[in-house]
């Protein structure tokens, strides 16, 4: 992707300038947001970059070389004096809703840049086109997407690096206790499976999760690891889990979002829906089987990892995902096959042999 870079903004930034970068809202947003912010860092490591999250989404940017400052909405108005008082130069919104473009607003940049089709764009005095008047292709990686801002500011257009996360040493601490406790040591070798996602649409069968789990201990000698997160944890729900993967299974269903990061890192292959934890794997590196059903995987893929995405086409393909808009049931998420997943597994097990031995890296590294 080479966009047509229209500005000098970020070359004219003297030595040390601070960037406020703002991007609210969801986990794999954050996760995909950290291409971006490793390119701009690159080019211009004396570029202060300070990055406005909200407090949930924090661990995905800690200890991220390319973030200068975390910063964390709380609440619009302390946030929004907070943001004023540090005269920011530049700030880019990478968000594009209501909120982000008032806090976009409030922290008084001399230059304030987001999409052209955000909303309150007179918020903005600078409004970058939308990706599809910079390139010609028709479908582009939300991580494409993120840079066009940083690229029509002037950031010059080569490779594109991986999403990346970076376990924490408290939060590695505790996951090897949990595993140990569950009798996985730190030299075994694991999958971990997340059957949640968002919308109905979006979520596979969780018997069918079930017996993909069976097939990677039976067939790979993986002990199956199932996580659920904030949105997965009705009771009824972690009962069913609880009852469909029986040991040698180990479910963790109340796990942080850092030691979430943690587990991920370490796993020899991730499992699961188009969801956060699935752009988690992505960002740890790990070879990701994906399955998709209302969402877009050619926006939402795994980047640049060794991956599998399955996904049966149908012409109403992407669709909002809230409900099913054309049949009276979601058949994009009901027509993936235990067979397509399993064969998908072991494909991307075979390719990815030498990485088994990796797989504790980031553990060895902190």
């Amino acid at each position: 992707m080479k966009p047509i870079s229209a500005s000098r903004i970020l070359i004219d930034l003297p030595q040390g300038a601070e960037i406020l970068v703002i991007r609210l809202r969801s986990l794999g947003d954050v996760v995909m947001l950290t291409p971006a912010l490793a390119a701009l860092h690159a080019w211009r490591p004396d570029l202060r970059l300070s990055v406005l999250v909200e407090p949930p989404f924090a661990p995905v940017l800690e200890g991220n070389p390319a973030v200068a400052e975390l910063l964390l909405h709380r609440d619009f108005f302390s946030t929004a004096s907070a943001l004023r008082r540090r005269h920011f130069p530049v700030t880019f919104n990478q968000h594009g809703g209501p909120t982000s473009a008032f806090l976009t607003a409030a922290a008084g940049s001399p230059l304030r840049i987001c999409w052209s089709h955000c909303r309150f764009g007179f918020l903005y005095n600078q409004r970058i086109p939308d990706v599809g008047a910079l390139d010609s292709r028709q479908h582009f990686h939300t991580v494409e997407h993120r840079l066009t801002q940083f690229y029509w500011a002037g950031l010059p257009p080569s490779s594109i690096p991986p999403a990346q996360v970076f376990p924490q040493p408290d939060a590695v601490a505790s996951v090897e206790q949990l595993l140990a406790a569950n009798s996985i040591g730190p030299h075994s070798s694991f999958a971990v499976v997340h059957p949640g996602a968002a919308y109905f649409t979006k979520r596979w069968a969780l018997e069918h999760f079930a017996a993909a789990a069976q097939v990677l201990h039976s067939r790979h000698g993986l002990a199956p690891v199932v996580v659920l997160g904030p949105g997965d944890r009705d009771p009824a729900l972690r009962d069913a889990v609880r009852r469909l993967f029986p040991a040698p299974a180990v479910v963790f269903d109340s796990l942080s979002l850092r030691e979430l990061i943690a587990l991920i890192s370490r796993a020899r292959i991730f499992l699961g829906n188009d969801s956060g934890p699935a752009h988690l794997a992505t960002a740890a590196g790990r070879p990701v089987v994906v399955i998709f059903g209302s969402s877009d995987s050619v926006t939402w893929r795994p980047w640049q990892v060794p991956h599998r995405v399955i996904q049966n086409e149908f012409s109403c393909n992407p669709c909002r995902g809230d409900r099913c808009y054309a049949f009276p049931e979601p058949r994009c998420i009901l027509s993936v096959t235990l067979e397509q997943v399993r064969d998908a597994c072991d494909a991307l097990l075979a390719e990815t042999q030498p990485l088994a031995t990796a797989a504790l890296a980031p553990y060895e590294s902190t």
